[in-house]
């Protein structure tokens, strides 16, 4: 058995702490990762299945070979990992925030994706994703690039943001912006923790075509019942 908790990595940031911690979960009988930014809880180990199928839901509607993926937000690395699962795959850039999330996969402190820093394919920028979006790219040396997806998990939802600069993304306009970044026929996706949002799906229609909300369910091993999360999903025309 490994220590109860360990604190594996911390970083001021301009929104709070930024931390990463280990702890022997007693229900599951096994080490959990989880992020935390201050006192609030951004991810866990625990809670995955719907980080994965961000990527998985994302990827099945793109058509294509050789695909040019964008992931806003690492995290815990599982969208990014099960991206890279896809053959298709030829190209991966991350863009995160945190100096600190990147450094922690470039030293493999996460055992679930050890060596996703490392892959050929991954490209790990650290900068603002919001911010980026409203500009010539996220690549910075190559400006004006597009992507054939882009994949989002970085705001718990359009609702509820971690930082209230965000919240002009998820209007007509910033996610007009973020269009321009895809091909025609691209898909783009977006991980939430609430319920489908009627309201944020008319928004996605005036930009985007067939707009589609996905809940998905998976067990919750703390409740020992059922929880969802929301994958939104759509296509620039």
């Amino acid at each position: 058995m490994s220590a109860h908790f360990e604190e594996l990595g911390w970083r001021q940031t301009p929104t709070g702490v930024i931390s990463l911690r280990r702890r022997f979960d007693s229900t599951v009988r096994a080490d959990v990762y989880e992020v935390k930014l201050d006192d609030e809880f951004l991810m866990s180990s625990l809670f995955t299945v719907a980080e994965k199928e961000l990527a998985r839901l994302g990827l099945a509607r793109t058509p294509g070979a050789d695909l040019d993926v964008l992931v806003g937000g690492l995290g815990l690395g599982y969208t990014t990992r099960e991206a890279l699962a896809d053959p298709r795959v030829r190209s991966l850039t991350v863009v995160e925030y945190s100096d600190a999330v990147i450094d922690w996969h470039e030293r493999n402190l996460l055992p679930d994706t050890t060596g996703l820093a490392a892959d050929d394919r991954v490209v790990m920028v650290c900068a603002d994703f919001f911010a980026a979006a409203g500009t010539a790219g996220f690549d910075p040396e190559h400006p004006g690039r597009v992507y054939d997806a882009i994949l989002l998990d970085i705001d718990h939802s359009p609702r509820h943001v971690l930082d209230q600069a965000h919240a002009a993304f998820y209007t007509g306009d910033g996610l007009r912006a973020a269009s321009a970044h895809l091909t025609p026929g691209g898909t783009f996706a977006l991980w939430s923790d609430d319920p489908p949002d009627d309201e944020f799906c008319a928004v996605l229609d005036t930009v985007f075509a067939d707009v589609e909300a996905r809940e998905v369910s998976f067990h919750n091993p703390l409740t020992k019942g059922r929880s969802a999360n929301t994958v939104y999903l759509a296509t620039r025309p």
